[in-house]
């Protein structure tokens, strides 16, 4: 599996949120830059970059630090936050994300979505965000009324092999991911899904590898890195054993 160190951006900052709160959030870092230079400092091989800020108003806000990361720092990114129109996808993929990854978008604008697909084949992610047991958009404030394993199925029919998933309640909480969750996922997805949400300590990657599940192909750290709970190398360590 492999690590994605996040950089969640908000006003132009770095920061962390709980449950996907934006009254709950904590600055890690004045520059996302700074934050991003030291986690590929510390041997880090991708990089997750969320603008939350664009994630909340419906379009990219923080393109200026996307360029700044992906221009000064030699690892693939992938960035998400208000990608809700092919403008946005392009302006996104020129400012130098590698892979572009659809939230809302793919849930209330299908034909965006299979453009996209076909536009830029292998660098179109679709984000899963889960809370309450529903999928959340619109910057995590409203739901669907459908199980994740029917948004799922339906993803894959149009076209969406790689998925992010995210348990929103577990988010920033550092309490570990529900493996049971976490495998009935892997068994709903017929592509590969990244995992995100609640990343506490080096035995939740234990935990996660134990699932032996081919198509969880990574995991996104944020908060547990940011607070030292073990370092990138420690993570690589255990995800590539």
């Amino acid at each position: 599996m492999n690590l994605y160190p996040a950089i969640d951006m908000l006003g132009g900052k770095a920061v962390r949120l709980v449950k996907g709160d934006f009254d709950a959030k904590k600055v890690y870092d004045e520059d996302p830059l700074s934050a991003a230079n030291g986690w590929v400092a510390a041997g880090a091989r991708y990089l997750h970059v969320v603008d939350l800020d664009g994630a909340r108003d419906g379009a990219p806000v923080n393109l200026d630090h996307l360029r700044r990361i992906a221009g000064e720092l030699n690892v693939p990114v992938q960035f998400g936050g208000g990608l809700r129109s092919l403008t946005a996808i392009e302006e996104v993929i020129e400012a130098g994300a590698e892979r572009v990854i659809l939230g809302t978008a793919a849930f209330t604008d299908p034909t965006l979505l299979e453009q996209a697909l076909a536009e830029w084949p292998g660098r179109v992610l679709v984000s899963v965000d889960v809370r309450g047991g529903r999928v959340a958009t619109a910057g995590w404030t409203e739901t669907i009324d459908l199980t994740t394993e029917d948004v799922v199925a339906r993803l894959w029919e149009q076209g969406a092999s790689e998925l992010v998933y995210t348990n929103v309640d577990r988010d920033g909480m550092l309490g570990g991911p529900d493996l049971e969750e976490v495998g009935r996922v892997a068994r709903a997805v017929s592509g590969s899904f990244i995992y995100s949400g609640g990343i506490g300590e080096l035995s939740d990657f234990e935990g996660l590898a134990g699932l032996k599940a081919a198509s969880l192909t990574g995991v996104i750290v944020g908060k547990a890195l940011y607070e030292r709970r073990f370092t990138v190398a420690e993570a690589h360590a255990v995800l590539d054993d």
